[in-house]
C-alpha cells in the first residue's frame, strides 16, 4: 500500500501550493491513501468547514490534527459528523469529534490512523502510549493489520521514544507539530518506519510558516504580538510510505521536499 503524509498545512500559502502540486504527487507516487495534518490550515491555527472540504475535494483522504484542534469555533459545526478528520485521541473525554479512523483503500485493505499528542512542553494530556495501546489492541477487530500514528509533539526524544515503543505493532509514526522536517526517516528493526518531524506545508520565508516579525517581536523584545500567516513562496515537507498490507510492516519511507 502506498501512503503519502503531508506535514503541517499552515495558512493559505500552505493550502493553495499543495492542492496546486497533488495531482502531480498523486500522479508520480500514485497513493491509496492520502493524509495531512491539518491543524493550522486555517489562517495558522485550526480548521474550518469551507477549508476541510478543499481538502477532501483535492484528493486527501483523512485530516489529522493537534493541539490548536479546536482554534475555529466553526469547526463545532462538523466536528462529530466528519469522521475523516480526527483530533487527538489522548485528552478529556469530552472532547467532541474523533481520535482515530479507519479508511478504506479496496481490494489493498482497511488502515488505521491514529492522532496522539505528546507531553513534553504540550498542554497537559493523557498518556500517549497507553492511549495507543488501547486502541491498537482492536485492530484485529476493525480488519486490518496497517496502522499509522500521526504523533504531535514537541519534544524529539519523546518521538523516537514512541517510534522504539511501538515498533513492530504499528506501521508507521509519524512526528508532527514543530513544522521542521528531520531527516532520520527510518525502518526500525522490528518494521516500523519512523520520522522524528515530517515537517511543513507552508511560507519558505516566515518562522514556521507564520509572519517573522511576529517571533521577532516576541523572541528578541520579548513583547506580545499576533501571530499571523506569513506570505510568498511556500513548500511541501512530506513522506511517501509503501507499507505491505499482508504484514502491515514499512517496506520504505522517503522524505519529499518541494520549493515553490
Amino acid at each position: 500500500m502506498n501512503i503519502l503524509f503531508f506535514g503541517d498545512i499552515v495558512g493559505h500559502p500552505g493550502r493553495n501550493f499543495l492542492l496546486e502540486q497533488l495531482p502531480s504527487l498523486k500522479e508520480r507516487y500514485q497513493p491509496d491513501l492520502c493524509i495531512a495534518n491539518a491543524e493550522n490550515s486555517a489562517a495558522g491555527f485550526g480548521i474550518n468547514q469551507k477549508i476541510a472540504k478543499s481538502l477532501f475535494d483535492s484528493g486527501i483522504h483523512i485530516l489529522t490534527m493537534g493541539n490548536h484542534t479546536f482554534a475555529r469555533p466553526d469547526f463545532f459545526r462538523i466536528v462529530d459528523s466528519e469522521k475523516r478528520i480526527i483530533r487527538p485521541a489522548n485528552v478529556s473525554k469530552h472532547w467532541p469529534g474523533f481520535g482515530s479512523a479507519v479508511f478504506d483503500a479496496g481490494e489493498k485493505g482497511k488502515v488505521l490512523v491514529i492522532n496522539v499528542l505528546g507531553r513534553v512542553g504540550m498542554n497537559p494530556c493523557d498518556s500517549p502510549y497507553a492511549c495507543v495501546d488501547q486502541i491498537i489492541d482492536n485492530k484485529e477487530s476493525l480488519g486490518t493489520k496497517i496502522v499509522i500514528v500521526d504523533f504531535h509533539a514537541e519534544a524529539t526524544s519523546e518521538k523516537v521514544a514512541m517510534g522504539h515503543y511501538l515498533d513492530g505493532r504499528v506501521s508507521l509514526v509519524l512526528g508532527t507539530h514543530t513544522h521542521v522536517q528531520t531527516a532520520d526517516e527510518s525502518i526500525l528493526p522490528r518494521g516500523t518506519g519512523h520520522i522524528s518531524d515530517v515537517g511543513m506545508t507552508g511560507a519558505v520565508h516566515g518562522v514556521l510558516g507564520m509572519k517573522t516579525e511576529a517571533s521577532l517581536r516576541r523572541l528578541v523584545d520579548q513583547l506580545p504580538a499576533p501571530y499571523e500567516s506569513a506570505t510568498g513562496p511556500a513548500m511541501i515537507n512530506a513522506v511517501f510510505s509503501v507499507v505491505d498490507e499482508q504484514s502491515g510492516k514499512c517496506l520504505s519511507i522517503e522524505r519529499i521536499n518541494i520549493k515553490e
